[in-house]
C-alpha cells in the first residue's frame, strides 16, 4: 500500500500530500480552468491556485503537492453542479463573506458525490450538499474563522435536500452549525465536532442516525426538530455551558432513540419539548450515562410516550425540571441507576425494593422565582428540599418516580 494510502487508512482528517502522477497538473488558475472546461473526467491541481471555480459537470479532481484552493474572498472557492462528482485531498482557503450568498469552501449539488481528505480554512461556510442524493463527505478537517463571533460564522457542514447521504470522520471546529435539513436517511458517524454553536441541527430530517461521535464544548451538542426516527447512539455530548447549554434536545420529534451516550458536564443533559408528538411513537431513551449535568433532564411539559430504561443519572446537580409548574410523571422510568437512591434491596436482584422518588418543594420556589433556579445544587436549597422530604405535610411535589430502581450502576465509569 502506498504511504498516503496507509495514512487515509488509518483516518486522518484532511489532505493527504502525495505525490502527482506524470501526465497534466493544473498548478495555476489559467491551467486549472482550462482543464475544467474540457471533457476530461480525472483533473489534477498541484500546489497554491487561486481563484472562484464553477464546474456544471461532474468530474473527479484530485489534489497532489499540497494542493489548495485560494478563493479571491469574493465568493464561493468551488462549485460542482453535476452527478458522481469526486474531490480529494484538497485545501479550501479564503471565501467570501456574504451571509446571503452562503459564501464557502465548496457547494456540490447532483448525486453519488464523494469528498474526502479535504480541509477548509478561513471560509465563511465550509462544505455544502444542496440537493446531494446518496453524498458522502469523509476525513474532512473544517475549522471556522476565528475572527467573528459565533452566530455571524457560516455552517461547518450543511446537508441540504441531500437524501441517504453520509458524514464521516469529519473534524468540525469553532463553526457555526452542522446542520441536516429536509434530508431523509442520513449518517453522521465518527465525527468530532466541537467550539460551535449547534454540534448538530437535524430538522425535518427522518431516519437519520448519528454515532460514535464527540459532541465538545458547543453551545448545544445535537439538537432535533420536527423529526422522526432518529437515533443517536454511541456518542460523546460534553461541555455545552451557559443558559441555553443542552446536551442534545428534542422538539416536536416522534420515535426517537438515545442509547448509550454520554451527557456529561452540560447545563442541561436532556430536553424534551412536546416529544414525542404522538405517544404511539415512544421516545425511548436507554443505556445511557448522565453525569455532572447542571439538570439531568428537562421537559417543557408532563410528557407521555417517553420511556428512559436502564440509564445512570450520577452527580447531576438537579434530576428533573419541568417548565409550566408541572412534573415528569408521564414519563416511564424503569431500571435507573439514581446516585441518590437511599432505598435497600433485601433480595439482592439488583433492583430497589422501594420506589425511587424526585421530590423537590423547592420547584414551587422555582417556578414562582425563576431567578433562583441559580441556587440548584447549593446548601440552601438542598437544605429546604431535605425539609420537604422529612415533612410531608410541606406539601411537596412528587416530579417523577422509577419503580424499579437498580442499585448498582449499569455500565462502568469514565474516570
Amino acid at each position: 500500500m502506498a504511504p498516503w494510502l496507509l495514512l487515509a487508512a488509518l483516518g486522518a482528517a484532511g489532505p493527504v500530500s502525495r505525490p502527482c502522477p506524470d501526465g497534466p497538473v493544473a498548478r495555476d488558475a489559467g491551467a486549472l480552468r482550462a482543464a475544467l472546461e474540457s471533457q476530461a473526467r480525472d483533473v489534477w491541481v498541484a500546489g497554491v491556485v487561486e481563484g472562484d471555480f464553477e464546474v456544471p459537470r461532474g468530474l473527479a479532481l484530485h489534489g497532489c503537492e499540497g494542493a489548495t484552493l485560494r478563493g479571491s474572498g469574493r465568493g464561493t472557492v468551488l462549485k460542482l453542479k453535476g452527478d458522481d462528482a469526486l474531490v480529494e485531498d484538497v485545501t479550501f482557503e479564503r471565501s467570501g463573506s456574504r451571509v446571503s450568498f452562503e459564501d464557502g469552501a465548496l457547494k456540490v449539488t447532483g448525486a453519488r458525490a464523494v469528498v474526502r481528505r479535504v480541509a477548509v480554512r478561513d471560509t465563511l461556510y465550509g462544505i455544502a450538499f444542496e440537493q446531494c442524493r446518496d453524498c458522502l463527505l469523509e476525513d474532512a478537517d473544517v475549522t471556522g474563522r476565528a475572527d467573528i463571533e459565533e452566530n455571524q460564522r457560516g455552517d461547518g457542514v450543511k446537508l441540504w435536500e441531500a437524501h441517504g447521504s453520509t458524514v464521516r470522520r469529519a473534524v468540525v471546529h469553532g463553526t457555526r452549525d452542522v446542520v441536516v435539513w429536509y434530508s431523509r436517511h442520513v449518517t453522521l458517524e465518527d465525527n468530532r465536532i466541537t467550539g460551535g454553536r449547534y454540534g448538530t441541527h437535524f430538522m425535518y430530517a427522518h431516519d437519520s442516525t448519528v454515532r460514535r461521535s464527540t459532541l465538545r464544548g458547543n453551545t448545544v451538542g445535537i439538537f432535533v426538530m420536527y423529526s422522526a426516527r432518529v437515533l443517536a447512539e454511541d456518542n460523546e455530548l460534553s461541555g455545552a455551558r451557559g443558559p441555553a447549554g443542552m446536551g442534545i434536545g428534542f422538539k416536536e420529534s416522534d420515535a426517537v432513540t438515545l442509547r448509550n451516550n454520554r451527557l456529561v458536564a452540560n447545563t442541561t443533559g436532556v430536553y424534551l419539548d412536546y416529544t414525542p408528538r404522538d405517544p404511539r411513537q415512544p421516545v425511548l431513551f436507554e443505556d445511557n450515562l448522565l453525569a455532572l449535568n447542571a439538570v439531568a433532564l428537562r421537559t417543557h411539559s408532563s410528557e407521555h410516550g417517553a420511556r428512559f430504561a436502564r440509564n445512570d443519572f450520577l452527580d447531576n446537580d438537579a434530576l428533573v425540571e419541568v417548565d409550566g409548574n408541572g412534573d415528569a410523571r408521564g414519563i416511564d422510568f424503569d431500571n435507573n441507576h439514581w446516585a441518590g437512591y437511599a432505598g435497600y434491596d433485601l433480595d439482592g436482584d439488583g433492583v430497589g425494593d422501594v420506589a425511587f422518588q424526585v421530590k423537590r418543594l423547592s420547584s414551587t420556589l422555582t417556578d414562582a422565582h425563576p431567578d433562583l433556579k441559580w441556587f440548584y445544587g447549593t446548601a440552601a436549597l438542598g437544605l429546604y428540599d431535605a425539609v420537604a422530604q422529612a415533612l410531608p405535610y410541606f406539601g411537596s411535589t412528587v416530579l417523577l418516580e422509577d419503580a424499579r430502581p437498580a442499585v448498582r450502576p449499569h455500565q462502568e465509569v469514565p474516570r
